[in-house]
């Protein structure tokens, strides 16, 4: 969503990289362009106006003057100041010391709550939680059916006495919503549930009704947190939506919906100053599991691009199975051969985490390959889980025996070509010689003479054993026809205990000059076909 203001960003920030001396006017010149960035955004401008004032400050104080590396600097203070309008730091959710803790959600029609209220449940639940969904969202077509199924999706029980409007939509209070949230948390508290979520209704817009059903469902459940869900797509009516809940209902918190969308999104990042109230959830996609805690300064290190390590590693633990890790662990320890039954393992180990564009944006400096990632087909995962399940159990562990009949059969299994089964045998190869090298204790593959390198790339290095002397390197044959001529003449010469020939002027590419010796009687000898032509018949 945000990638837009961070791509202006970091073009911003690399104008100051190599200066030793911010002036004045660099300052100036970089707060207009932050300025601008900001609210292109849709940030609410009293909120650019603060933020950029505090930026400017800094960046003229002795904090940037004195540092080593002052472009730097000011990244970092613009990272602060993100952290700071984004709530400065993480909260979490308020448990009431007396079972069950209730959870109200609030927002516009189409915000989100229902999806989100299955969302959290699920979150919760795999926390240890027993949570209750309550359908109190009795106004909006299919509403409460809706939350049956998202709760039947997430494993958690849903409390939903009446229907809920069947028909079209209309302006008409259907039911009781005030008595079945009355209800809800009745029924949590004799069913032992410690969490009780309840769903409410939205409207178009903000309106009467809709504020005072609000009002009167926290007046009658008394819920634990108020938590006002927000489109981030809805540009900068979100900072009037906002102000509106939050004289009428109050919320204790901000949940962030559809922050996958490609809208601008910056009037999401003005909602925690314009109401002092924190974000503390957000909505990254349409899966139950898309659903994340919000963190100020992991998302201000996504926006400057910089990043979200830690998150990758959360989900990553979450995803990745701890028994399969150690199996594979303990085989690199004892050197067995890494097999296609593994790389199928790690396949769809990968698979857990969910989108791989997602997971490889959250890497530092992604911004810059973004069109790269936005090209990346999710699908190859599969094909490639597709070819491995065609071969038998005994081609998995020796890839050896896949000849050419066998590739072909493949092909026909998987729906694909025998090209894509030579690709994934040559991938897995080079995988494969990764894992033998780290299972010696010699590290990654590439690394002679300190230079990287990825396996099967040149200048791959090979792990020395014992005292051995360099080995000599022997230089191949080139694909230029005169310069090969010209290494196979000079090989020869030196079989014959004679200096290898060089050209005598640059116009003789072949090595052939006047100071070439003259007892040589190259026509003795037994040259390769073709080459007499290239040395001009001789």
């Amino acid at each position: 969503m945000f990638n837009s203001l961070s791509d202006r960003l970091t073009a911003t920030f690399k104008n100051l990289r190599g200066r030793g001396r911010l002036s004045e006017a660099d300052i100036d010149a970089t707060v207009r362009e932050i300025r601008r960035a900001l609210l292109d955004a849709d940030v609410a401008v009293p909120v650019v106006r603060e933020f950029t004032a505090a930026v400017r400050e800094r960046s003229l104080s002795a904090e940037v003057s004195g540092a080593l590396n002052p472009a730097q600097q000011v990244v970092k203070i613009v990272n602060d100041e993100l952290v700071a309008i984004l709530g400065g730091q993480t909260r979490p959710l308020q448990f009431a010391k007396t079972p069950p803790t209730v959870i109200m959600l609030a927002g516009l029609q189409g915000a989100g709550k229902t999806t989100l209220a299955g969302k959290l449940a699920l979150a919760l639940r795999e926390q240890g939680h027993t949570p209750l969904l309550v359908a109190a969202d009795l106004q909006r077509p299919n509403a409460v059916t809706q939350l049956s199924v998202v709760a039947e999706r997430a494993g958690v029980p849903v409390y939903a006495p009446h229907p809920g409007n069947q028909g079209a939509e209309t302006d008409v209070v259907i039911g009781d919503p005030v008595g079945v949230a009355r209800d809800g948390v009745a029924e949590a508290k004799v069913k032992q549930h410690d969490v009780v979520i309840v769903d409410t209704a939205g409207r178009l817009g903000v309106d009467q009704v809709l504020m005072q059903q609000a009002s009167d469902i926290r007046d009658a459940v008394q819920p634990d947190e108020v938590l006002f869900v927000i489109d981030a797509m809805i540009g900068q009516d979100a900072v009037a939506t906002a102000k509106a809940f939050e004289e009428g209902v109050d919320f204790t918190g901000v949940v962030l919906s559809k922050l996958d969308g490609d809208a601008r999104g910056g009037a999401a990042l003005s909602v925690a100053t314009v109401t002092g109230r924190p974000i503390m959830f957000a909505s990254t996609g349409e899966k139950l599991t898309d659903f994340e805690v919000f963190h100020p300064d992991r998302m201000a290190s996504r926006i400057l691009d910089m990043g979200d390590v830690l998150t990758l590693i959360e989900q990553a633990e979450k995803a990745f199975d701890a028994e399969e890790a150690a199996k594979m662990a303990a085989k690199v320890e004892k050197g067995e051969d890494f097999t296609l039954s593994d790389f199928l393992v790690q396949m769809q180990q990968m698979k857990k985490l969910g989108s791989m564009k997602k997971m490889l944006g959250m890497m530092p400096g992604m911004g810059q390959m973004r069109e790269q990632l936005e090209n990346f087909d999710e699908r190859e995962v599969d094909r490639v889980q597709a070819l491995i399940q065609s071969m038998t159990p005994a081609e998995r562990d020796n890839p050896k025996l896949i000849n050419g009949s066998r590739r072909a059969r493949i092909a026909r299994g998987s729906g694909q070509t025998t090209t894509a089964v030579n690709q994934l045998l040559e991938r897995f190869g080079q995988a494969q010689k990764m894992m033998r090298q780290m299972s010696k204790g010699g590290g990654m593959p590439g690394m002679a003479g300190g230079v990287p390198g990825m396996p099967g790339m040149p200048g791959g290095g090979k792990k020395a054993r014992g005292k051995q002397a360099p080995a000599k390197k022997v230089k191949g044959k080139s694909g230029n026809p005169a310069k090969r001529a010209q290494q196979e003449r000079e090989a020869m010469q030196r079989a014959l205990g004679g200096p290898a020939a060089k050209p005598s002027s640059p116009g003789s590419a072949f090595g052939m000059g006047g100071d070439e010796p003259a007892e040589q009687d190259l026509s003795k000898l037994q040259l390769p076909d073709g080459l007499d032509k290239l040395l001009g018949g001789r």
